[in-house]
């Protein structure tokens, strides 16, 4: 079975869904976002080539900074209104986002927006409960740690979910969607406008942490 990784991350953040919204969720809170563009370390013609994660492992005994978060297993399930999901050991809804590749294999979301967006990390073989092990791999991001992928997608937690089990990640941006169990993108309820990303963690020394600004 391919190499793997996990993930654990924190909530907090608010989208504007519609009767599909999770349970927990509170309208009152979130404001109607016109669609972002998703704000990440897109490839340039001049980037060089490690600026992308690359699809190749790195040394099996290279292991994990100490303060990495890791993901531990996968769980393919279905949860109300959503249906086929994935998610981590502790329940927290996994996503994909457009603007990685899956073939070959590349994350390219870094830096602030990985900061909300938490890559699902590993340091080798997570626990797989319903899906297939030859749908799930990994990939080497530039920071020398290993992303879970699906279906060959990098796949990611979103800090704007508050518990285990939302999804008010769900079409953010325009770029960002639930995963299934075989990579793909689950559209079975999307918001009617476009939500806007949460704003970095605010000890992120970021002056956007207010929620304006900035898009991911």
């Amino acid at each position: 079975m391919a190499q793997m990784k996990r993930t654990v991350i924190v909530a907090s953040a608010m989208v504007a869904l519609t009767a599909c919204a999770p349970a927990g969720y509170d309208g009152a809170n979130s404001g109607a976002a016109e669609p972002v563009a998703v704000a990440a370390a897109e490839p340039t013609a001049s980037a060089e080539p490690e600026a992308s994660a690359s699809a190749e492992a790195p040394a099996a005994d290279a292991p994990p900074p100490a303060d990495v978060d890791l993901t531990e297993q996968l769980i393919g399930k279905k949860i109300a209104r959503m249906g086929n999901v994935v998610t981590d050991q502790d329940g927290w809804v996994l996503y994909r986002f457009d603007k990685d590749t899956a073939d070959p294999p590349a994350s390219n979301c870094v830096d602030k927006c990985a900061q909300v967006w938490p890559p699902a990390l590993t340091d080798g073989n997570p626990q797989l409960t319903g899906l297939s092990d030859d749908k799930v791999g990994s990939v080497t991001r530039q920071d020398g740690t290993r992303q879970l992928t699906i279906g060959g997608w990098p796949v990611y937690r979103y800090i704007g979910d508050k518990k285990p089990g939302q999804w008010k990640g769900q079409a953010v941006g325009g770029t960002w969607f639930v995963v299934d169990q075989n990579g793909k993108k689950n559209l079975t309820c999307l918001p009617t406008s476009t939500p806007k990303a949460v704003a970095p963690p605010a000890d992120s020394g970021s002056s956007d942490a207010g929620g304006s600004g900035y898009s991911y």
